[in-house]
């Protein structure tokens, strides 16, 4: 439940201002922006670090490419945007269970972070199906 103290963005605001860094990512740079191909990379560049030899022979991680690129950054951008944007609504605030999930769920960590996990999987798991 929302109490007064909560001043977070205006969904309608956040929308807008997210279609229009959509329709200037192609306008400008002619590319969608998307990170699920990221995801994978990152996770190469890491693996590569620790079994070079494995990674090498490894067909996605060709295919993709292992490299820090612009979805890298935009990544980057999203952390900092999200930040900035609760510093500055001042709903900024450290919580390992959410208030909506407590009030439905339970207080369970653990089961907050399997779900959590699990519905980012599924989720990353559809976008690269589609290959988004």
């Amino acid at each position: 439940m929302k109490s007064s103290k909560d001043t977070g963005w205006s969904p309608y605001l956040a929308g807008g201002l997210t279609g229009i860094v959509a329709i200037l990512s192609v306008w400008i740079a002619d590319k969608f922006y998307g990170v699920s191909s990221t995801f994978p990379r990152i996770a190469g560049l890491i693996e590569k670090y620790f079994l070079p030899e494995r990674v090498a022979t490894l067909e996605y991680y060709t295919k993709i490419g292992l490299k820090i690129d612009w979805q890298t950054m935009f990544i980057a951008g999203i952390f900092i945007g999200a930040f900035i944007a609760a510093i500055t609504s001042r709903t900024f605030k450290l919580v390992s269970v959410p208030d909506t999930w407590r009030s439905r769920f339970g207080p369970g960590i653990l089961k907050r972070g399997f779900v959590a996990f699990a519905g980012g999987a599924i989720a990353i798991f559809g976008a690269r199906l589609a290959d988004g």
